[in-house]
């Protein structure tokens, strides 16, 4: 068993407690303007954007610091139109014969269905997969831990990231999702938890008109 070895904190800054609420509160709203899009432009992103963005999703924290996720970045067209065809083959099962009534009823205020255009349209796709092991330099396996809560903390971070850089995104969950495997290529151990489109919006972009449960709802001070 390794022993653990500890460094210095150097990084943390500690703020005033003016700037502090100053940060808290533009980072809040600046969050508060983010949106999930459907309708995206094709006008291609820099790709160093992405690889920022995707460096603070891998600076999440995980289980015994594994860092059970792999992201998988698309932007070539006949690929995303693979992934497209076979989404919407799992959709239009959904709609028409998996999903239960309450479930319709439920998703019928943000106007989804079975047609998924963006997948195409958006000038990249970003597929997250979550490692249910690791593989050693020697090949062995070494069990991950915390998974889904790893990965989906980094998933977080990375939508965050993506809108604070100036981009609209949308979380796409087709299920099930077990055929972005053989299209994007990814070994069995890995299983797709998210495939998040991003890009910049349409300029005919409309969203839902929803609202966010308040504070009081969401969290219990004691």
């Amino acid at each position: 068993m390794a022993a653990p070895v500890f460094l210095p904190l150097t990084t943390y800054r500690e703020f005033s407690i003016e700037e502090m609420k100053t940060r808290a509160r533009s980072f809040r709203d600046e969050m508060l303007r983010r949106r999930t899009v459907r309708q995206f432009s094709s006008r291609p992103v820099p790709l160093e954007v992405i690889n920022d963005c995707l460096r603070t999703a891998g600076s999440a924290p995980s289980g015994a610091n594994f860092q059970p996720w792999h992201f998988v970045v698309v932007t070539d067209q006949d690929i995303k139109r693979r992934i497209r065809e076979a989404a919407e083959k799992e959709e239009h099962i959904f709609y028409n014969e998996r999903a239960p009534k309450e479930w319709l009823e439920a998703l019928a205020p943000l106007g989804t269905d079975e047609h998924k255009p963006y997948v195409e349209t958006a000038p990249l796709l970003i597929a997250v997969f979550a490692q249910t092991y690791s593989l050693t330099p020697s090949g062995q396996k070494a069990k991950n831990y915390y998974v889904m809560e790893s990965v989906g903390i980094a998933t977080g971070m990375l939508i965050s990231a993506v809108h604070m850089a100036g981009l609209v995104s949308l979380t796409h969950t087709p299920s099930p999702m077990a055929f972005l495997n053989p299209i994007l290529a990814r070994p069995p151990h890995e299983k797709p938890f998210l495939l998040l489109v991003v890009g910049y919006p349409a300029e005919d972009a409309v969203v839902p008109k929803i609202s966010k449960k308040e504070l009081h709802e969401i969290a219990t001070f004691l």
